[in-house]
């Protein structure tokens, strides 16, 4: 009887083990997840100077305009006032293989010789969190000399809530 039993109760075992294992598993993005989530509103920009890794000066960029950085689950986004810029720009976006940057496609037109810049095709993610984001771009490279100037521009945005008509 007892050799029954632990029979039994290996069958059972291994039918469980298979069950369990052959349910497919969906890659989960959390990240992704706290993009799309609701839309995020610019609190601050700051850009910070640097002589190698010696803090220069820091400036806040100043704007009245409300600035929206919406991300849709489609990977879809779009931005409203950049840089205090009336209307709204679209393009696409991503998250790094591992997981520290944001790749965005969003064109804005400036003042650089080509007349358009994408501020945000390689922005470092500083933080991601349920109601605060905070994006790096600029000279964000990880080697430089003690002789190299950088700029690094922060973007804080935080998150609000979309309201649905219902």
């Amino acid at each position: 009887m007892n050799n029954n039993y632990n029979r039994f109760l290996g069958i059972i075992l291994l039918l469980t083990a298979v069950a369990l294992n052959s349910c497919k598993k969906e890659k989960q993005d959390y990240l992704s997840d706290l993009l799309i989530k609701d839309q995020w509103q610019l609190g601050s920009v700051l850009e910070y100077h640097y002589l190698g890794d010696s803090q220069l000066s820091v400036d806040t960029i100043q704007c009245d305009a409300t600035q929206i950085f919406k991300f849709n689950k489609d990977k879809t986004c779009a931005y409203t006032n950049f840089g205090c810029n009336a209307g709204t720009i679209s393009g696409n976006w991503s998250i790094s293989g591992n997981r520290l940057y944001l790749i965005s496609d969003l064109t804005v037109p400036d003042a650089t010789a080509s007349g358009t810049s994408q501020p945000f095709i390689n922005a470092r993610i500083n933080n991601l969190g349920d109601f605060s984001l905070v994006l790096e771009t600029g000279d964000i490279q990880t080697y430089y000399t003690a002789t190299d100037y950088r700029d690094i521009r922060r973007y804080g945005f935080v998150r609000v809530r979309t309201v649905s008509a219902e």
